[in-house]
């Protein structure tokens, strides 16, 4: 049983959209789901960073901005560390303990600067639920490897041709998976 669905794209393909119609599909199908999700945010149609917000409580943070004059960098944005732990890193930890499926987006270059962030992902992928991952089309480092490595997960590639299918196919699988489980 593929219980760790990972899905992956390149840039602006549609990743973030398609885990979150996976979340409210799942939702409205009467599954608790929890963790983190990270949506760009853009001003005068311009980048200025990442937000985060915890996908049952709906507290928003930022993850990235290049507004931000502190923190670790990558390329231009300056992470905040802090509403990375305190809500991305709470999210997934408290999804853990109280939710049927939890969800990260993303597994990227960014999250990984923040320790907590990595010990809850792992948390999140040698629990018994369901676990769904955005990871970064090219992020690299221990943790990504150990999770492209489990024996229960299954990557999906996000495509302009497959993006509006994939939220249905990854439901199917978890509904089918927790049927599975139930009996």
């Amino acid at each position: 049983m593929k219980r760790v669905i990972f899905i992956t794209g390149s840039p602006g393909v549609g990743k973030t959209t398609v885990l979150t119609k996976i979340v409210d599909t799942l939702k409205e199908a009467g599954f608790s789901v929890g963790g983190m999700i990270s949506r760009e945010v853009r001003e005068s149609g311009k980048r200025v960073g990442f937000n985060i917000t915890d996908s049952d409580s709906e507290k928003q943070g930022w993850l990235a901005n290049v507004n931000q004059k502190t923190g670790p960098t990558v390329g231009r944005y300056h992470i905040n560390l802090q509403d990375l732990n305190n809500i991305g890193t709470k999210a997934i930890m408290s999804a853990i303990e109280n939710s049927d499926v939890i969800a990260i987006d993303e597994l990227g270059p960014m999250e990984l600067h923040s320790n907590e962030f990595k010990e809850a992902t792992r948390k999140a992928l040698e629990s018994h639920k369901p676990v769904i991952v955005v990871i970064h089309w090219k992020a690299k480092g221990k943790l990504i490897t150990e999770a492209k490595n489990l024996k229960n997960a299954k990557l999906f590639t996000v495509t302009t041709e497959n993006r509006d299918k994939l939220s249905r196919t990854v439901v199917q699988k978890i509904v089918n998976n927790h049927l599975r489980s139930s009996a």
